[in-house]
């Protein structure tokens, strides 16, 4: 097919994209709200214009990610030239969630694309409204053999992965992850799975605490908690947790007023039975500031518990929502005690001005990526790769790393004819010592 030879072709199509995606925000804004209240700020914040600098940075680096690199040969093989070659794995799927419905579709799918794939993108079905926009997008920029939008629920999911891909790259839950690669396994079809976890942020003593409930509060309640890297509980030590948990409630109040749901900058739960799940999470905890919810629109207020037990169902699983448990500890083995409980997490975030601290926890622990003394922002940097690590995700993305996870590296020695070293040769007999020799002598 062109579009996989033919680096014109793709380039092309990523600049009509451009056109496409930029004609379309108002409409992507629109149905972003329409989906679940989520204000114009978030959405032109996290996903329209993130989606417009990511095709800008791909279309301004393509020739250069796609040529040929030039590598050092090794000693072993001279004379030779070694080069590693960009080559497409060729039909791709991608399958995307609800959260943020519209980044998520195409930030993979801009890389998918740039290096040089057939391409199959599943929106979610929780998300009609921004679904709709989505496929009319992809139809109006791509021909169909080249990338085709298939909408459905789980039925059309099934059908999909039960096809033969060259790669398959899913974004959603650890459940579903688990599924996406059993499916894949069949073919032995390599994935990308960009999954979730219990994120631990902690705040030690020496933390710029009224900073810190900012970065919390921002982190935590953007699209009302349903961010894979949003923080899951605090870690909070016992000396200043009752300074923090009153600067949280100012810092929610100073953000979505007194009474959230009338606030014009927090979204809503994405449907009914995530709702009444978040709903259960509450059940039997001291709740601090919130719980308020409405089933009409799908609403819970932002919300703070007060230690729940390690047994109770909001510490079990990944919360996903607007509540925020909040533990403190005293010791550095009290924090051992809880984060060993789980999981390697998708994010960590460390409050606190004492580097020494910080750099411990970081070797400490393993989680795909985090900040000390803010929340989220990791995110941002395309030089930096995103993903999890163990149960939180497998594969990493974003930048020229996205070109390269939809490319296979294709490794070519061209070596030179006006010599031939004999020694590799059969019959080996008598060339025992002098290829050992050879061997410590390059290594």
């Amino acid at each position: 097919m062109i579009f996989k030879t033919d680096l014109n072709y793709r380039k092309q199509s990523l600049l009509k994209l451009l056109v496409t995606v930029q004609e379309h925000e108002a409409e992507i804004i629109k149905a972003l709200y329409d989906d679940f209240k989520k204000p114009a700020f978030e959405a032109v914040f996290t996903e329209t214009e993130y989606i417009v600098t990511e095709l800008k940075q791909t279309i301004k680096n393509i020739n250069k990610w796609a040529k040929p690199k030039w590598v050092l040969p090794s000693l072993l093989n001279f004379p030779s030239t070694d080069y590693l070659y960009q080559e497409p794995f060729g039909k791709v799927l991608i399958i995307a969630p609800w959260n943020y419905p519209y980044q998520l579709v195409f930030s993979p799918l801009i890389a998918a694309v740039a290096a040089g794939n057939q391409v199959v993108v599943k929106p979610s079905e929780l998300t009609p409204n921004t679904s709709k926009v989505i496929a009319k997008i992809i139809h109006k920029t791509f021909e169909e053999n080249h990338v085709k939008c298939v909408e459905g629920g789980t039925e059309i999911a099934q059908t999909l992965l039960a096809q033969r891909w060259d790669y398959i790259f899913f974004t959603g839950s650890v459940n579903v992850g688990k599924i996406v690669a059993k499916a894949a396994a069949e073919n032995l079809t390599p994935v990308t799975l960009e999954l979730g976890g219990k994120n631990p942020c902690i705040i030690d003593e020496t933390a710029n605490l009224k900073l810190a409930a900012k970065r919390i509060v921002w982190g935590k309640f953007l699209n009302a908690g349903q961010t894979c890297i949003a923080p899951d509980y605090l870690l909070v030590h016992q000396n200043i947790k009752p300074r923090l948990i009153d600067l949280l409630k100012e810092e929610i109040i100073v953000a979505y007023g007194e009474n959230a749901q009338i606030s014009p900058d927090y979204p809503r739960i994405i449907n009914e039975k995530n709702w009444k799940r978040q709903l259960a999470l509450l059940e039997n905890q001291t709740i601090l500031l919130g719980g308020q919810s409405t089933a009409e629109d799908f609403y819970l207020s932002p919300t703070l518990l007060d230690e729940p037990s390690m047994d109770s169902l909001v510490m079990k699983e990944e919360i996903f929502g607007p509540v925020l448990p909040i533990l403190c500890y005293e010791t550095e083995a009290d924090l051992e005690r809880i984060i060993s409980c789980y999981e390697k997490p998708l994010s960590l975030y460390i409050f606190t001005e004492n580097n020494g601290f910080a750099k411990k926890i970081i070797t400490k622990y393993a989680f795909g990526g985090g900040c000390v003394n803010d929340t989220l922002i990791h995110f941002a940097n395309k030089r930096l790769p995103f993903g999890g690590v163990g149960h939180s995700g497998i594969g990493a993305y974003h930048g020229k790393r996205s070109f390269d996870l939809f490319s296979h590296q294709k490794a070519v020695v061209k070596k030179a004819n006006w010599l031939d070293i004999p020694t590799r040769y059969a019959p080996y007999q008598g060339k025992l010592n002098s290829i050992k020799k050879l061997l410590n002598w390059f290594s």
